[in-house]
Formats: C-alpha cells, structure tokens, sequence
C-alpha cells in the first residue's frame, strides 16, 4: 500500500480489527522484503497455496537453516508436477487453469504463521476502500492473490498454528504429512483435512503389534511437540482400554535438549529391566541421537524398538547405527512410488525449471558445486557446467511422502471439478456463481471426493476430515552385513503378519 489513512470511527469493530490485521500484514511484508523471490507465484483463474518445509529450522535468531532436498524440494516439485497433469488434463477443471503460491515454512510454525498471512490478504483488502490518502486520493494496493485453498503443511505443529489462522478466513487446508490425532477435532480445525491417517490409528495398529509380539511391559518416548506428546497419548489410551499392555514409563526429548540428555534418556530406559521393548514417537533426529546414545551405552541387541512413521523405512536415523537399531518394528502409511515423478523430476534442469526459485540451490547441494559467484557455497568447490542430471550424476531416491502430495492437490481439482459442473452447468471456465469461491462450500466438496489416487488407491475423508488407516509393518533386520527394512506384514483394520 502507498498510503495510509484513518478510518471513520462510525464504522463497525470488525472493520478496525480487520485493519490492524492488514497492518500486520504491511509489517509482515516489509520484514521480508525480499519476498516475491522466496515464494513461487504460477498465474492461473483458482489459486492453491502450498506450504513446504524448502529448509530446515535455523539457530537463535535465524528462521531457516539448511535446504531440505528430499522433504522440501522432492515435494514441492510433486505439487507443481500434480498442477501441471491437471492443467493438461482435458477432463479436469476443463478451461480453467490452477495457479499456485508455493512459500517455505523453513521447519517453524512461527516463521509459518507469518508466511501463511500471505494467503489471507486477498480477503482483507477489499474491506481497505475507504481509507485514503492526505491529498483524498484512494491509495494504491499490490493486488495480492486470491487463494482458494491450501496444500500443506508438512509437520502437525504447523498445520495447528497455520490451521487456526486460515478457519478464519474459511479456506480450506490439505495436509500430505500431518497425522497429530487433535487435528482431528472438527470443532476447532474444521477447515482442514489431509490425505494421511491420523496417529490414533496409527498408535491401534503399534498396540496390536505390542501384543502380537507378546510384549506386555513397554516404556514410550516421544519428542516434545504434538507429533510425539499425542502420539504417545493415543498409544497409553488404547493401551489401557484394550488392558494387557503396562507402561512402565513415559519419556520426552526436550525441544532443544541439553548436553547429556540423551545418555540420561537412555540410563532411564534401563531402570526398569524388564521393559526393553521401547515405543518412539520422535523426530528422526531424535531417533538418530537415541540410538548413538544407546550404542555410546553398550546396549546393542538390549531394546526392542517399535517405531512410528517418522522412523518408518528412512535410512538417516540409522545410518551408523545399523547394528543398534537391527530388529526395531516401524510403521509407515501404505505408499507407492510415483513413476511419472520419477520422469518427471529427472528431467528438471537449471534451464527448464526456473519457476522453482530454490531450485539453483538444491543444484548445488544436490551436485556438491557452486554457481557462479553468487552461489551459496564456498569458493573452493568445484563450478557447476548446469549439464549435471539428476539421477545419472547424482543419487536420486523419491521421497515418501510424494504420494501424498499429488493426492492432497488432487483432492482439491477434484473438488473444484465437482463444485463447478454443479454450480456452473456446463458453462466453459470459471463462470459468475465460483468468480469468488467459497470456503466453506469448497469444504463439502473437499470431503465428498472419492477417486483413486496416484498409487491406484481409493482418496476419501471421514466427516473430521481424516483419510482411512492403511499401513506397512517394517523390520530392520541384517543380511549378509548388509541392513534394510523389509515389510513384514500391513494394518487396515486389523493386524496382518506375515509368518516367519
């Protein structure tokens, strides 16, 4: 805005607090100056807000740190390759075109919250007409865009902090990674859904293999924060109702934890000997550190660990730490890897994707070069030709959550695709009755999609917004000295083992 102007006190309350929020605003976009080249903006008639996790928490005082290349740009790139099939998709949102407004939540539900004020200018600006200027002129605003729905985020504190701002201004959230069982409370999240099951179901198919495996004294641990703390609260609830299962102590990993915490963690464990089986619900981070704690401890082959799907089949919490962690049970939603991805992201290069603007900095990272004299990296690594590819020049593995991703934006055409044959009659683009779309209308048909999602199975959401339970069971087991998890069994339902 160009100007600023007072506004008459005769006008309702809700209008002065709808400009103090739009003066937050102002002051959120001069924090970031910088901003236009931190966030992705695809022109289109419906635009989808996306949040991604582009980089980790940063030290005190910094909000982003490292880039996240799996995590972050693996599934950004599953969204802007999910809006580019629906756009070429004759039989989808037929003349009308998707947009989106991609931001990075950098890891940190605070830098969130202030990135997610973005979606919501749009909806405030048009309460602004009667301000004006010292000379009486109407000052001039950046149109900001209008968002119909947003995709993300990635971590369930997050989602809550983003959740509660975006309810208010009724649009609607998919999140492809976010399972904390209180986001399941329709009465407080109301706008948001997600594609993956909640943790409640997850912490049923953990206790049914607690008792399959004839273990009745466990401890739990979690990582401070709503993943782990409702996780582990939902495992001690069912525990209790279905009896058989005694937890001899509950521990958390502090958020910032001090020098020696995890040694203490690890000596706590030990104190009741008959609880080896251990329960984890914790970041992979935190995973990583208990297990070298362990090891530091002498307590190879001493734990039975029964890990959630933040441990699932990921190599970094166990990587030098193979022998630790053999024979640890973890859990995974049913996924599949997306071959059209696959060709897809091989094929991105310096050239052809310039609309990712942290693209050139997953080049470097993900090649070990440096780009020109602006690049991020020292001065002494190599320049990159921009001829490197991917997957030929570098290590490529799909990230798991991709699945989820092309399913989340996916919900939303389909929903977009279902309002608009009911509301427009066969009219060729977007026509008067969506010119605004509304949220809430949105949401109904959000939560009534049915259709078979990128791996070939059914996307629907119970009325709180949450997607059916449907899990692999790993095992981390040592063959010929060579470590890999191997399913052995799933969940829907109901335990399913396989016999060994």
């Amino acid at each position: 805005m160009v100007c600023t102007g007072k506004r008459p006190l005769s006008r309702p309350r809700f209008i002065l607090l709808t400009a103090k929020l739009y003066w937050l605003l102002s002051i959120v976009q001069k924090a970031h100056g910088q901003e236009n080249t931190h966030s992705i903006r695809i022109e289109g008639d419906v635009i989808l807000g996306g949040l991604f996790p582009v980089h980790s928490r940063g030290d005190k005082g910094v909000p982003c740190g490292d880039l996240k290349k799996e995590k972050g740009i693996h599934r950004l790139e599953a969204m802007l390759y999910a809006i580019d099939q629906i756009n070429k998709d004759p039989d989808l949102l037929s003349n009308i075109t998707l947009g989106v407004r991609i931001l990075d939540t950098c890891s940190r539900d605070t830098y969130a919250l202030e990135q997610s004020l973005t979606f919501v200018q749009a909806l405030i600006e048009k309460d602004g007409s009667d301000v004006r200027c010292a000379n009486g002129d109407p000052p001039i605003f950046t149109k900001p865009d209008k968002i119909s729905g947003v995709i993300g985020a990635a971590s369930s504190s997050v989602s809550i902090m983003v959740a509660n701002i975006l309810r208010l201004f009724k649009i609607p959230q998919i999140s492809y990674a976010s399972t904390a069982p209180e986001l399941s409370d329709n009465s407080r999240y109301d706008f948001f859904s997600r594609v993956v099951p909640p943790d409640s179901y997850q912490a049923q198919a953990m206790v049914d293999i607690v008792t399959a495996l004839g273990w009745n004294f466990v401890s739990t641990l979690a990582s401070e924060g709503n993943y782990g703390e409702s996780g582990v609260e939902a495992f001690t609830q069912i525990s209790r109702e279905i009896g058989g299962v005694c937890i001899a102590q509950s521990l958390k990993i502090p958020r910032e934890p001090k020098p020696g915490a995890f040694d203490n963690i690890i000596k706590r464990l030990l104190e009741p000997p008959s609880a080896r089986a251990i329960i984890i619900f914790a970041n992979e981070d935190d995973i990583r550190r208990v297990l070298e704690a362990a090891r530091k401890h002498n307590q190879t082959g001493h734990f039975l660990w029964i890990g959630s799907d933040s441990w699932g089949s990921k190599i970094a919490p166990v990587y030098q730490q193979e022998d630790i962690a053999e024979g640890a049970v973890t859990i995974l939603p049913k996924r599949a890897s997306i071959d059209g991805f696959d060709r897809f992201f091989r094929s991105r290069t310096l050239a052809n994707n310039r609309r990712n603007v942290w693209f050139a900095e997953f080049w470097e990272e993900n090649f070990g070069c440096k780009l020109g004299s602006h690049g991020k990296r020292n001065s002494n690594v190599k320049k990159c030709t921009g001829l490197e590819r991917i997957g030929r020049d570098s290590n490529f593995e799909q990230e798991g959550k991709v699945q989820f991703v092309i399913d989340a934006v996916y919900s939303m055409a389909y929903a977009l695709n279902n309002m608009h044959k009911e509301l427009c009659s066969g009219y060729a683009g977007l026509c008067s009755k969506m010119s605004t779309i509304d949220g809430k209308e949105l949401l109904s048909y959000i939560r009534a999609v049915n259709f078979n999602g990128s791996a070939g199975t059914p996307v629907t959401f119970n009325e709180n917004g949450d997607a059916p339970g449907r899990y692999d069971i790993y095992q981390y087991q040592m063959n010929n000295n060579t470590a890999e998890y191997k399913v052995i069994g799933h969940w829907i339902n109901k335990l399913h083992l396989k016999a060994s």
